[in-house]
């Protein structure tokens, strides 16, 4: 089987099992700073979060340290009237020494549009040490209104984008979802924040990050959920018939595994015609993603069961106990014994 870096179930397998890879992208932790103005939009806020969250359960290292500041202390109300734990209010944050590296303001559709000297001061401040700055929803009004806006693109939600072309008209505001324009990020609303985040992400840490991030909050998208799935492959309605039914086979006989020959033969090809269509679809040959997608039961099994190791073997169509645990540990560069060791101290578990 070839290294677990070419793996194509890695993305499902990433957040389970520590991983150095990537680890020279971000040097240093990065402070993001979410400002939580009265009734701001929480599905837009925790969209922004759970990018970010999710990105540090996939990596060895805290990548985002996340900081909540509020109009006032204690916390602030959303627009579902769920109140979020403020870590400084705007006046004490205003007051100290705090390095920031993004710095976004959470808006939504009841936040009112309205200039703050205090806000407009601490925005200041931070495009002055460098920071990125961002807008939730109608967040971005308040970048424009500071002068931190001009020459850039815009993501607005569409019932504010004719007052921001009047008001602000060397703001350039795009119909766009969401954009990222250099050191400025902005969505349109609720929904787009978690791509907009997601976008934040693939600069610092790369696609295959993005991937596993997308691969584990995008899961249940679909009507029907494979409990072991790669996404990519399974969304994909293109797939040859032939091809669909193969990989079901696989899905269904993975305690007694057929072999690629009596796959072959259930769909009426030859095993070089299936062996082409896997190489084509999957990028993988159908023995390969089919000791992975073995492989992968076999993690999920040590993790959520207390089968023992020698019964995940054997749930998993591996007939001898030291091939089970060569293959484990050539995909995960860790045993089945040491993984369930970390699992039960909650070292790899979500």
């Amino acid at each position: 089987m070839d290294h677990k870096s070419s793996s194509i179930f890695k993305n499902k397998n990433r957040p389970y099992v520590s991983s150095q890879e990537g680890a020279d992208k971000i040097k240093t932790t990065k402070k993001v700073v979410f400002i939580l103005l009265e009734n701001f939009s929480m599905m837009a806020f925790t969209g922004a979060v759970d990018a970010l969250v999710t990105t540090n359960l996939m990596k060895t290292a805290t990548i985002y340290e996340i900081t909540v500041v509020g109009s006032n202390a204690g916390s602030t109300v959303s627009d579902l009237g769920i109140e979020i734990a403020n870590d400084f209010s705007l006046q004490s944050f205003k007051s100290i020494d705090f390095q920031v590296d993004v710095l976004i303001v959470c808006g939504g559709l009841r936040v009112k549009t309205q200039a703050s000297l205090l806000l407009r001061s601490i925005l200041r401040r931070a495009d002055a040490q460098g920071a990125a700055l961002g807008g939730l929803w109608n967040g971005a009004y308040f970048l424009a209104e500071a002068g931190l806006l001009s020459g850039y693109q815009c993501a607005y939600h569409p019932d504010g984008r004719a007052m921001m072309a009047e008001q602000y008209w060397n703001v350039s505001v795009t119909s766009r979802s969401f954009i990222v324009d250099r050191s400025r990020l902005s969505c349109a609303g609720a929904s787009s924040s978690l791509s907009m985040m997601l976008e934040v992400v693939r600069l610092d840490c790369g696609n295959e990050v993005v991937g596993a991030v997308e691969e584990m909050l995008s899961c249940d998208k679909g009507i029907d959920l494979p409990d072991v799935s790669t996404l990519r492959i399974d969304q994909n309605h293109t797939l040859p018939e032939k091809l669909k039914i193969s990989l079901q086979l696989m899905k269904n006989n993975i305690e007694e595994p057929l072999s690629i020959p009596e796959i072959a033969n259930w769909v009426n090809i030859s095993r070089r015609q299936l062996e082409r269509m896997f190489c084509n679809y999957v990028s993988a040959s159908p023995s390969r993603y089919y000791i992975e997608l073995r492989l992968t039961r076999a993690r999920q099994l040590l993790q959520q069961t207390n089968k023992s190791v020698t019964e995940v073997a054997v749930a998993t169509g591996f007939s001898s106990f030291s091939h089970f645990r060569s293959c484990f540990y050539r995909h995960f560069n860790i045993t089945p014994g040491q993984f369930r060791k970390s699992c039960q101290r909650g070292e790899y578990f979500l």
